[in-house]
């Protein structure tokens, strides 16, 4: 029978979709976003799964932290499912997101059945020069200063900004957003940036031995689209890129993303 409900637990908004005896699929938004971030894709994966989506610390409905290091996030991630007596969880991040998948992952191998890395920059260098609103929001003083007086409108250009077709912004992601902190937005860019700065994503992911899913757009204006090639470098790495799509793949071809999770977690691996 499926479900739906909420839940705070480990200092995190949690929402539930789909039958609870199905297997679990975790969901991590990325930067700035919130769970909303997910919803044009949760009708199709809670057919199937248990999805459980979470707002990290500081974003969407959860409170704001003392640190946003991404192990630490991914030490909360891994509480909570400990919580929720669930392991082998096919875990998905989009964008920063797939940090704190891949840091659970270090963490916490026996949680982690298969990874899916959606938009997710493997290392610095294939950081691209950022649409012009990111620039703005990003840098001292006009960013602080755009981010006090930002309007529902300017936000929904931010996430558009990051797309590559045009997108349905509806007003759940637009909420998900608004509580979102200008210390926090610049704090978490700051853990993630130290993060793939330490280590590449492929390179931590190489002595796990576990199941990769990567999944870029063709026409992503953050990161470098080829970069996704970088997880090639896995022995377990399934690797594809969408066309004609941004940074967003969930809202700009949200069936296609859909498809190839559902794919990736039916093959059991």
């Amino acid at each position: 029978m499926s479900q739906h409900f909420t839940e705070q637990s480990q200092g995190m908004h949690v929402i539930h979709d789909g039958p609870p005896q199905s297997p679990p699929l975790l969901l991590i938004h990325g930067s700035g976003a919130a769970a909303s971030s997910w919803n044009p894709v949760v009708p199709m994966l809670s057919g199937h799964h248990h999805v459980i989506r979470v707002d990290l610390p500081g974003h969407g409905r959860s409170p704001s932290s003392s640190s946003y290091a991404v192990t630490e996030q991914a030490g909360r991630v891994a509480a909570l499912l400990d919580e929720l007596g669930l392991d082998h969880v096919i875990v998905a991040g989009h964008s920063s997101g797939g940090y704190i998948a891949t840091a659970l992952a270090q963490q916490r191998r026996d949680l982690v059945s298969s990874l899916a890395l959606i938009s997710t920059g493997p290392s610095p260098e294939a950081l691209l020069r950022q649409p012009a609103i990111v620039r703005m929001l990003t840098t001292k003083p006009i960013g602080p200063l755009l981010w006090a007086l930002r309007s529902d409108a300017v936000i929904r250009k931010g996430i558009s900004a990051t797309c590559h077709s045009r997108v349905d912004i509806d007003a759940e992601f637009v909420a998900g957003m608004r509580g979102l902190t200008y210390r926090t937005f610049t704090t978490v860019l700051r853990e993630n940036g130290a993060y793939i700065a330490d280590r590449s994503v492929p390179e931590r992911l190489t002595a796990l031995d576990v199941p990769v899913l990567a999944v870029f757009g063709d026409s992503d204006p953050r990161w470098d689209p080829t970069s996704v090639y970088q997880y090639d470098t896995l022995p377990r790495a399934h690797v594809t890129q969408l066309p004609a799509v941004g940074h967003m793949p969930m809202l700009e071809a949200p069936e296609a993303t859909a498809r190839l999770l559902l794919d990736f977690a039916a093959k059991g691996h």
